[in-house]
């Protein structure tokens, strides 16, 4: 199947429903772009090809993407019979027994999982590089990042291996991924997509699960097949209207949206960024909508200092549900200094510390969730700069203050999102000089992934990025 890369999810089942192509001619055109491409990427970590050729040639759900290539973050998502290393040479040796409650969605979703996907160390950072794992890199310059902590599943879904892969956000780990491989990314409302039973280190409602993917309508119709309550979810995302594929195409309306670079320290972002945000901008006008230079208003600053001390101790209590699963304390050489500097962190906190730090995020997350009081959509960059080279980021070789302050100066504006709770899309609409994808993020209203889908899909039409391929494609 010569053209297999060129078609995203949807396309590839209504191939399957038709009969044009079985789900195994699929799988097997998915092994051979992996096979082809993952020596240069490392996207694919773990090859799952013997489960995904009996799976293919069984009885597969008859779900929206019946047949379709499929791959796995290697964090935090079970695959009865993987390993699940969390990047981690601490946690190399763990095999999951049995699907997790959103592998088991999937499944039913149709598709045919093919392995585990490049993550950083317990997805720390912004871009995925670790010690265990090795560099994942960009299919659009390989010597550049592929963003993290979903830069396996970017990296791969980028260069045409499978047409969506699973990847979460905690602090912008869907978003900037997709911005560095020109992608579209969601990170969905809060609890939109349950993670139960698992998710104990989902406590704290900032990270959420989705896909990235080439197309709307391929996160659109994903979400519809996994985003919907169990009966156990203790807080359940307020429900949709109708169907969000039936929202792709769909008129948006004349929207109110703002739009900033503003940073929380005031510096200036790249000019190519800058540029690209304006541009942005002006195309959103000349589609009719009301656009406004605004920014949200709030201390960034203090926003992200308040959640420390609840993040770091959520961090330490996860942690040590994995110290009883390996069954010893780490030992020195099985962290990263980062991921050690953050467990040690996460140890000190007291019960006191952490209460407060959720109390002073909830009421810094009225400020950011009160912006949107007067508008539909808010626009700015997801990142600072155009994807750093490969080692700019190093969690490995750098001293781990100087790692988190390279990272806040590259991705200084996802985290408020996660804390509140809103939906959050990443659009490939411009590129660098040097070719390098530039995206672009919108976020709506609490629970509005409906005006998200409405948008994105109509810049998808007027400003297309179906036709740009990377260096290394297919």
């Amino acid at each position: 199947m010569d053209d297999y890369s060129d078609f995203d999810g949807v396309g590839l089942a209504e191939l399957v429903r038709t009969k044009e192509v079985t789900p195994a001619e699929l799988v097997e055109a998915a092994i051979a772009c992996i096979e082809r491409h993952n020596p240069t990427l490392n996207a694919v970590v773990f090859k799952g090809y013997d489960d995904a050729r009996k799976q293919a040639a069984g009885e597969l759900p008859d779900g929206p993407f019946k047949g379709v290539p499929f791959l796995i973050k290697d964090l935090a998502m079970p695959v009865a019979g993987w390993p699940r290393t969390s990047g981690s040479r601490f946690a190399k040796d763990v095999v999951d027994t049995e699907d997790g409650g959103l592998t088991a969605r999937y499944r039913a979703s149709g598709v045919v999982p093919l392995g585990k996907t490049n993550t950083p160390e317990y997805g720390i950072t912004g871009t995925t590089e670790s010690a265990l794992l090795g560099p994942c890199r960009n299919p659009w310059n390989p010597d550049h990042i592929a963003g993290g902590s979903s830069g396996g599943s970017a990296s791969a879904v980028a260069a045409g291996f499978v047409p969506m892969a699973h990847a979460s956000d905690g602090l912008g780990s869907i978003r900037i991924p997709a911005a560095c491989c020109g992608l579209v990314g969601l990170k969905v409302t809060r609890d939109r997509n349950p993670n139960l039973p698992d998710g104990y280190d989902y406590a704290l409602g900032n990270v959420v699960d989705h896909v990235v993917s080439r197309t709307v309508r391929d996160s659109a119709a994903m979400l519809d097949a996994t985003g919907w309550p169990e009966p156990g979810s203790p807080y359940p995302a307020p429900p949709k209207a109708r169907p969000y594929i039936e929202e792709v195409g769909a008129k948006p309306g004349r929207l109110r949206i703002a739009w900033s670079s503003e940073t929380p320290n005031g510096r200036p972002i790249d000019p190519e960024v800058q540029a690209a945000l304006e541009r942005t901008a002006d195309l959103l006008k000349g589609l009719g909508h009301e656009v406004i230079p605004r920014g949200l208003g709030i201390d960034y600053r203090a926003l992200y200092a308040s959640r420390g001390p609840a993040g770091a101790a959520n961090f330490a209590a996860g942690m040590a549900r994995l110290i009883d699963q390996v069954g010893h304390e780490p030992e020195p050489g099985e962290l990263e200094p980062l991921t050690w500097a953050a467990l040690k962190g996460g140890r000190r906190q007291t019960g006191a510390d952490v209460m407060r730090s959720l109390q002073e995020t909830r009421m810094l997350n009225r400020l950011t969730l009160a912006a949107f009081e007067d508008i539909d959509v808010y626009l700015c960059p997801v990142m600072a700069e155009p994807p750093p080279a490969i080692g700019f980021i190093d969690s490995v070789n750098l001293e781990p203050r100087e790692a988190s302050r390279r990272q806040g100066r590259i991705f200084p504006f996802t985290p408020p999102f996660n804390f509140s709770g809103q939906p959050s899309i990443s659009l490939p609409l411009e590129q660098s000089a040097a070719g390098l994808p530039i995206g672009m993020m919108f976020t709506a209203k609490y629970a509005d992934e409906a005006t998200l889908f409405r948008l994105s899909a109509q810049l998808e039409t007027e400003a297309p990025w179906k036709a740009r391929r990377p260096r290394i494609w297919g």
